[in-house]
């Protein structure tokens, strides 16, 4: 069909009245459109001052109606409101008029006089028969349809369709897509229906080139670009969406970087413009944020002021996070007045407010905080409204609030809301606004959200020095059925590991803020270079958590795992004793049939030996240690244990400051096989150095204490390059060296004690964009791991190894490395927070070691996800 302008025109008919038409075949562009608008009041003024003058004194009921098909008569009839006495003057036949054309149902609307009565003679608008999309590519059909408001079975609207053009065109340039073009076009089909079709030429992807600040001071451009969420365009953007231009998200960073500032003690900062600017010549957006900085502050001093007699300020004492000498930080005084506000509430202030107040000394540069304590006004919440959850049930909302229907507004709890919301990452916008309810002292609230995908399917992929490569596959789903439970199902691949895991967790155990996680696994490890052992085992963990507070949680858990260990036949031939002679087996040796060959401390002793029994250890025979846990077969250990974890770190994924402290104690001996009880702490502290250089110290150390049964070898704290880094997995520590023979090492035995400290410094490269997300490390690491208790190898005086200690008998004790030295190292890192996942290089040199250490300077690791 060949493309009709739109048309418009007066006519005057054979009967004397005014006439107008209107013809819609093919709609190009806004211009035609608003011509159109323009054009019907104005003919339809004209029409009913004319035709008004000779229809003085009809009635509503005596107008007649002509051309309607779908419209009853009586509904256009109604457009027209009878005045006094049920008569119709000429204004009131003009604003019926008017009413009619604003209804958007009429391709042509007319009045005419017959018989000395009022006829209106109409052209329905057609009906869409259908809605479609040609040319998106980037955006979906379902996406779009659900932001147009044309609808297929529905009437042709000339606003509503160019309304619908402006809608898609801003869909695609909040996609980055600022050269998007949107044409639509009618289609005729038989009796009076159309085809609406949208034409989308979607141009190329509009980046944002380049990010810039103007009077940024304390911080350096590098580091307030890793703050905001807008990312430069470079060679990775296609695998996110971070680098186009979005005028919301950059507003939204103008209020990140604002908070950012007053965080760190920037009370008097003010993000004074976010300036954009399209680069023809780049063909991109030029972004820059103009800041001014003021000064820093420190706290000087924090009081508390109740004006509520029967309430104490100070008993708030210990819930401030503020402290005299500190940096002054906003988001810390924002927390203090939750924690204020919720222990007011619980002693039955219940309409308490706390409220914060800074007075700044400018020439000392600190604030003096104030909480100050009042009764506050009387207001009910009358309703909680949730509105956009289409697949998150009511209930999963409103457990996130510490207030409901019926309770007493309390703004700092609804804030506390709203980020809880957030943080559930199941909306992709959360927004709690309160208006006024059906009374003064009634306030509703409404939640307003948009859900976004909680489900996750991955492949996953990664290499390690020590486990060499390594796939997964995993499904997860964060938001299950829409009842806020989380459930993830994984396999694992690789050279040497291969297994798979089933997690499951309940947020809310019967409505309490009490998660229970439910955990099973099944796991094969195989022999490599550093283990001389197969081992599989099995598990399944019940878990409950507790929050605490925001930076502090607990878990409670009880495990209970089976675990066996196989080994080659080349290191277990002494077992092949007591078989017929010249099949491969030898003599049954006195000492493994005799009373007291393995004693109380798990050593094997020796009597008289000859050459056949020496080739138990002197042709490659795995360590006594080795032997004896693969002597009790399958072992069932269970435990109960409780996690206390501390977080304060700012961004967990790639913190610049904060601490994370986590102490883990596990006491086996609930039934099983095996006793003890095992305490481990780990603590980072992450701080800003000078500008951009990040210094992280860890401390960690852990403690294993027989509680009756005795400690297996696998049961010891296994170390390596996860204490000092420069060292091989499990290289360092105690060790068997009866086995060297068939490693060069022997079999790492490790320790029921362990220590480590290390120092590292994290700095960007300054001549790489920020958004590729290189760093490096320089780093210095030292521990030790010793007191192994456990089966020793015990050998002839003369088959005695370098470092091997003889005993009374004449005989060696191959154990060495035992000594508490302490083991260091220096290195370098590179550091790759990549679209494909973590990566990092580690280049390390051991400064000391033990004699049977082994060394592994370079180490790799990472995976990816896809």
């Amino acid at each position: 069909m060949g493309n009709l302008p739109a048309r418009f025109g007066r006519l005057w008919n054979d009967k004397g009245a005014w006439r107008m038409m209107v013809g819609l075949r093919v709609l190009r562009g806004g211009l035609t459109a608003a011509l159109v608008m323009f054009a019907l009041p104005v003919a339809a003024v004209a029409t009913a001052s004319l035709v008004s003058s000779q229809a003085v004194a009809q009635t509503a009921a005596s107008i007649g109606v002509e051309g309607n098909r779908r419209i009853e008569a009586d509904t256009i009839r109604s457009y027209f409101k009878p005045g006094p006495g049920g008569r119709l003057d000429s204004a009131r036949i003009d604003d019926g008029l008017k009413a009619l054309i604003e209804t958007g149902l009429f391709q042509d609307v007319k009045i005419n006089q017959a018989g000395g009565r009022l006829v209106v003679v109409v052209v329905e608008n057609p009906v869409i028969g259908r809605v479609a999309f040609e040319g998106n590519k980037k955006v979906k059909d379902e996406q779009l349809q659900a932001e147009v408001q044309s609808k297929a079975r529905g009437t042709l609207s000339r606003a509503m369709v160019q309304s619908d053009t402006a809608r898609i065109t801003e869909i695609y340039r909040r996609n980055g897509r600022y050269d998007v073009k949107v044409e639509p076009k009618i289609i005729d089909q038989p009796n009076n229906r159309v085809d609406l079709v949208f034409e989308v030429t979607e141009g190329a992807k509009t980046g944002v080139k380049s990010i810039e600040f103007l009077g940024n001071k304390a911080f350096s451009a590098y580091r307030l670009r890793d703050v905001i969420k807008t990312r430069e365009t470079n060679f990775l953007s296609f695998l996110g969406s971070n680098d186009t231009y979005d005028p919301d998200r950059i507003e939204a960073d103008r209020d990140i970087l604002r908070r950012f500032y007053l965080k760190n003690g920037y009370a008097d900062v003010q993000i004074v413009a976010a300036l954009t600017e399209y680069d023809p010549e780049r063909k991109g957006f030029l972004v820059t944020f103009k800041i001014e900085e003021g000064q820093q502050y420190r706290v000087g001093s924090v009081e508390f002021q109740s004006s509520i007699a029967t309430l104490d300020g100070n008993s708030f004492r210990s819930l401030s996070r503020v402290g005299v000498g500190s940096v002054y930080n906003a988001e810390a005084v924002e927390k203090s007045v939750e924690e204020m506000s919720i222990e007011a509430s619980r002693r039955g202030y219940a309409f308490a407010t706390v409220k914060p107040r800074g007075d700044r000394n400018f020439e000392a540069h600190t604030v003096s905080i104030v909480f100050a304590i009042d009764e506050g006004p009387r207001v009910y919440i009358e309703r909680i409204n949730v509105r956009g959850n289409t697949r998150t049930r009511d209930y999963v909302i409103r457990r996130e609030f510490d207030i409901s229907e019926g309770d007493a507004y309390n703004r700092a709890l609804v804030d506390r809301a709203e980020r809880r919301l957030k943080n559930l990452d199941y909306f992709k916008t959360v927004k709690i606004v309160p208006e006024p309810g059906s009374s003064s002292d009634r306030v509703v609230l409404n939640v307003d959200l948009e859900e976004k995908s909680t489900g996750d399917f991955s492949v996953s992929g990664g290499y390690s020095t020590a486990d060499g490569f390594l796939g997964e596959v995993s499904v997860s789903e964060r938001n299950l059925l829409g009842r806020g439970l989380f459930a993830k199902a994984a396999v694992q691949y690789g050279q040497r590991t291969q297994g798979y895991q089933l997690s499951f967790v309940e947020p809310y155990l019967l409505g309490y803020r009490v998660a229970l996680g439910l955990d099973f696994y099944q796991r094969k490890q195989l022999a490599s270079t550093y283990v001389s052992y197969d081992s599989k085992s099995m598990g399944f963990s019940p878990r409950l958590g507790f929050q605490l507070r925001e930076d502090l949680n607990l878990q409670l858990r009880y495990s209970i795992s089976q675990q066996e260990i196989t080994l080659p036949s080349y290191l277990t031939n002494c077992n092949n004793f007591g078989g017929p002679a010249g099949a491969g087996f030898y003599p049954t040796p006195a000492y493994l049939t005799q009373a007291g060959a393995l004693q109380p401390d798990g050593s094997y002793t020796i009597g008289a030996f000859n050459s056949t029994t020496n080739n138990c250890f002197l042709d490659g025979e795995a360590s006594a240690a080795v032997k004896q846990a693969l002597s009790k077969g399958a072992v069932t250990t269970s435990a109960i244990g409780y996690t206390l974890q501390y977080n304060t770190l700012d961004n967990n994924k790639d913190p610049t400051s904060g601490i994370l402290a986590v102490l883990n104690q596990d006491f086996a001996g609930v039934g099983g096989d095996v006793s003890y009880l095992k305490t481990v702490g780990d603590v980072k502290l992450y701080t800003p150095v000078v500008s951009d250089i990040v210094g992280v110290l860890r401390l960690q150390g852990g403690v294993l204490t027989d509680t009756g049964k005795g400690i297996r070898m696998l049961d010891h704290f296994q170390m390596g390059p996860n204490l000092v880094r420069g060292f091989a997995p499990q290289g360092l520590g105690p060790r068997d060296i009866s086995t060297i023979s068939y490693n060069g090492y022997g079999d790492a035995l490790g320790g029921t004690k362990y220590w480590g400290a290390s120092v590292e410094l994290q700095m960007p490269f300054w001549f790489l964009p920020k958004e590729i997300g290189l760093k490096g490390a320089v780093y210095a690491d030292a521990g030790s791991v010793f007191g192994y208790q456990g089966a020793t190898s015990i050998v002839p005086n003369a088959s005695c190894n370098g470092g091997a200690v003889a005993n009374a008998q004449n005989q060696c004790i191959n154990l060495v490395g035992d000594d508490g030295l302490v083991r260091s190292s220096v290195g370098v890192g590179l550091i790759w927070q990549s679209p494909f996942g973590p990566l990092r290089f580690d280049y390390a040199v051991p400064l000391t070691k033990g004699q049977y250490d082994r060394t592994q300077q370079f180490r790799f690791g990472g995976g990816t996800s896809f």
